[in-house]
């Protein structure tokens, strides 16, 4: 369960930080687009990494809360009665 979690969802996040890297890398014009005042479209880019970092985090927790905790305590009970 934790594998069919985990691969996944660090496959997508390295694939949008890879996506950033390079577009940070070869689309310096696009990066360089004003949004909103001094703010363009890397640091919103850039700040939108922070955010799916801690969006990552909270989907995780529930998963875990949801499926991996009641698995691991019914293992855990299985063995204390071994």
């Amino acid at each position: 369960r934790l594998r069919r979690f985990v691969f996944p969802m660090s496959a997508a996040f390295l694939v949008w930080y890879l996506a950033y890297v390079l577009l940070a890398s070869y689309a310096r014009d696009f990066m360089a687009i004003k949004v909103l005042g001094n703010i363009n479209v890397g640091l919103v880019i850039g700040l939108l990494q922070f955010v799916t970092t801690f969006a990552i985090t909270t989907v995780y927790v529930r998963y875990a809360n949801k499926h991996l905790d009641p698995a691991a305590e019914r293992l855990r009970r299985r063995v204390e009665e071994s």
